[in-house]
């Protein structure tokens, strides 16, 4: 190897090129944002702190890295540019020094039945790569092995029109992975006919119960003007062609009072309209419905794995790739260490590196066919930095949502040194978190507050770390927080039995989760916590579960629509001024003609960003000049909506507007540390932990005995976590039984009984290996958990 010599001497002057590192920000004013004016040093971690809801993601996500992408789109031509999503410029004076912006949030990934973790990510594409080429018997290409790809045979005549060229015969054939009987889902389903109909009655009398299926309009007319059967007749003595052409017809022809049309069986329709789609993308009464009238079971075929005979019966070593599927990814891994092929060597090289970097990142117990859906938003995320790894990309832009989001704090410390690892690499990292673990890394800190919404969106301090402990804000002041044990737990009210339960990695567990007490599930990522609670607990004991789960709403949907607050208000306004309760819906009857009450009016311009300009003719207030008109307490209908909970819940307390109902949501929405949050604030706008505090305060309404919480710390700052301590305190003292999956040790801490499993993750989890209360766990230390929580409390 030869490398050439200098002969030049280095200019002691700076390049006018190194005077560019730093990320200057002036008079951001996304969401919340007053103004904003920062400088985040370049090739540093700056972790962003404050409570939730004070502007962090608005700063981050939706100003820094959102003007990265749009002028990254902006450098394609105006054809590509047609293609991709467009976005707006974000509301700021200046950004000025921004590098390439990569996003790695913890969006759920897409809950497609089809998406795996081995698809995404490249994993599974190497893996049917390496299938082809070494499998045995052969079967054919990568496709081959896809459970994506179904195999295809034409014949037929095809005619290229090239000179004096005839048309010629051609057949052409594909072999695909994917099982025909499934389509490659895994799981088949079976409709249960009872709850598509009542066979008492006839069509005519309302005979069928899917959602939308009314006898009213269309799907009257084509039923009755098909001829297939007696509208009038109950189903029961409905004659075997007639119930075959009821459930079962294929799509046919039909002319209707002289309209062309086509009718269908109603199980193919439904396959076509309802199962095909995800599950939890549907409308929430269509998704009660499919739930009810649809069973989902394992493919007889295929056994749950998706793929064809032929792709399952090509092997490696007498393993076939739906076995290496199937696999913990750190099995699987030593596995593909164990292939010796120098035909194949660059593409083991580059599995093996993928696969190396799901255990690295603390996700080795996962499985490549593990459904992409089921993911927490921790996982998500950690499985979206895994092409991020081994990247040779430098000075790059890393934005990170609260990456210790499900991790326990055993491996929160590996989670640190991947990040500074890539910014040790010459990258900026920008990190949004509440953790004082990861804090604690910070070579820059920037605390937005000082409180949430409204009362957030300024930046109280920026510098170092030891600076923010010294600055007074709620952040410095919260910083060092630490949970005590409690000196006395209760004492629990009867027991929930769990006996030989084998979800998942669950090695036939047996445990009694005690009632009337606040327990808490530990124990590392892909222990089995989730597992224990969501696939053992029974259903019949009155269980309302807090999942992650996103919420669903559209920009029109807001806190007051979603918790069923707006039905109160709207009827005590109809009761007030003696009109119907319509008028005060933004969606209804009251809406502003000009903007069909979205407040904004939205223009598409193609390739470009859409815009968004405030109404001109209802200013951005949603309803009809008559509408405002009318007034409950002294105020309009729109400034009931940009009240916030708190200032709500005393207006319709007491006075003129006293209304009980809608009090009762307000007091339940202020429990849950969500009183800055105005009524009207689009759902769209709220962060992960608002979302999921928001579901709490929904369900706190419900009559069941035992809460299931899942890691309700999630996006909540450390003054925060006090509060929602004090609420699960008032939900047992009230009665109730509280059950929390739980990683922060405050929580721990408080708990009256805490169950840990482990002692690792996937197979060499699934065990209970902890029983008792706090202290005696702390005294114990024999498991992680104890360790980490007696070095939290400092015993």
């Amino acid at each position: 190897m030869t490398r050439a010599t200098r002969t030049d001497t280095p200019s002691p002057a700076p390049h006018v090129a190194d005077s560019h590192d730093l990320i200057r920000v002036h008079g951001a004013r996304e969401n919340n944002l007053k103004d904003v004016s920062i400088e985040l040093p370049k090739r540093r971690l700056t972790v962003f702190t404050g409570v939730s809801g004070s502007g962090k993601s608005s700063l981050v996500f939706d100003t820094i890295a959102a003007e990265s992408q749009r002028l990254i789109n902006e450098t394609y031509s105006a054809f590509v540019q047609g293609f991709m999503p467009t976005l707006a410029r974000p509301e700021v004076d200046v950004l000025d020094g921004l590098t390439t912006a990569i996003i790695v949030d913890q969006q759920r990934m897409g809950a497609d039945p089809r998406s795996t973790v081995g698809t995404a990510t490249d994993a599974n594409a190497m893996l049917r790569i390496l299938f082809s080429r070494l499998g045995k018997p052969h079967i054919g290409p990568p496709g081959a092995y896809a459970f994506n790809v179904p195999s295809v045979h034409a014949s037929g005549a095809i005619t290229v029109e090239r000179g004096n060229q005839k048309a010629q015969k051609a057949t052409f054939s594909r072999t695909g992975g994917m099982c025909p009987r499934c389509e490659g889902r895994g799981a088949v389903n079976d409709i249960d006919l009872t709850q598509l109909y009542d066979d008492t009655k006839s069509l005519s009398e309302g005979a069928l119960t899917i959602p939308g299926y009314s006898m009213d309009g269309w799907y009257g007319r084509i039923f009755g003007g098909s001829g297939f059967f007696d509208m009038d007749k109950p189903i029961r003595r409905y004659t075997k062609r007639e119930l075959h052409d009821l459930l079962h017809k294929e799509p046919t022809k039909i002319k209707v009072e002289g309209i062309n049309l086509t009718y269908e069986g109603l199980i193919p329709k439904l396959q076509k309209s309802m199962l095909a789609k995800d599950v939890d993308s549907l409308q929430p009464h269509i998704r009660a419905f499919v739930e009810r009238a649809v069973t989902f079971t394992t493919c007889p075929d295929c056994e749950g794995t998706r793929l064809s005979a032929g792709a399952r019966s090509s092997k490696i070593k007498r393993i076939s790739i739906a076995d290496a599927c199937a696999m913990q990814i750190s099995d699987l891994a030593e596995w593909v260490r164990g292939i010796k092929d120098a035909s194949v060597a660059p593409l083991l090289t580059a599995l093996g590196q993928t696969l190396d970097s799901f255990v690295e990142i603390g996700l080795g117990y996962l499985a490549l066919d593990r459904p992409s859906g089921t993911l927490s938003g921790g996982e998500a995320q950690r499985v979206k930095m895994i092409r991020h790894l081994g990247s040779s990309l430098t000075d790059t832009t890393y934005v990170f949502d609260e990456p210790t989001a499900g991790l326990h704090p055993h491996d929160i410390q590996r989670m640190n040194d991947l990040l500074l690892r890539l910014r040790d690499k010459g990258n900026t990292v920008l990190v949004v978190e509440h953790k004082p673990e990861l804090i604690a890394i910070a070579d820059h800190v920037v605390d937005l507050g000082p409180g949430a919404g409204q009362a957030g969106g300024t930046v109280c301090y920026e510098g170092t770390l030891a600076g923010l402990r010294a600055s007074g804000t709620v952040t410095g002041r919260h910083l060092d927080d630490r949970a005590a044990l409690k000196e006395s737990v209760r004492t629990p009210k009867g027991a929930l039995e769990i006996r030989g339960a084998t979800a998942n990695n669950l090695r036939k567990v047996d445990v009694d989760i005690p009632l009337g007490v606040l327990a808490v599930i530990t124990g590392v990522a892909g222990s089995g916590k989730s597992s224990l609670v969501h696939g053992s607990v029974p259903a019949e004991a009155g269980v309302v579960s807090v999942d992650q789960s996103g919420i669903r709403g559209s920009r029109r949907s807001n806190p007051a629509t979603y918790t069923g607050l707006l039905d109160p208000i709207r009827k005590a306004f109809a009761k007030a001024n003696g009109v119907k309760p319509a008028l005060f819906s933004a969606n209804s009857e009251g809406a502003c003609p000009a903007c069909n009450g979205a407040g904004v009016i939205y223009t598409d311009l193609a390739m470009m960003a859409g815009v968004a300009t405030p109404c001109d003719e209802c200013e951005g207030k949603r309803f009809q000049a008559s509408v405002l008109e009318y007034r409950l307490g002294g105020r309009d209908i729109s400034e009931v909506l940009a009240m916030p909970v708190t200032e709500a819940e005393a207006f319709f307390g007491a006075g003129e507007a006293h209304t009980p109902a809608a009090h009762r949501i307000l007091t339940r929405l202020a429990d849950v540390g969500l009183g800055y949050l105005s009524l009207g604030q689009p759902l769209t706008t709220l962060s992960g932990g608002e979302r999921q505090r928001l579901k709490l305060a929904t369900h706190m309404s419900e009559k069941g005995g035992v809460y299931v919480l899942d890691e309700p710390t999630t996006g909540l700052h450390l003054a925060d976590v006090e509060q929602l301590l004090g609420l699960l305190d008032r939900l047992v003292d009230a009665g109730k039984s509280v059950i929390v999956i739980e990683h922060h040790q405050a929580v721990m801490a408080h708990a009256d009984w805490i169950i840990d499993l482990g002692p690792g993750a996937g197979h060499e989890g699934g065990r209970v290996v902890f029983e008792g209360t706090p202290a005696e766990l702390v005294a114990d230390r024999s498991t992680l958990t104890g360790q980490h929580l007696a070095a939290y409390v400092g015993a």
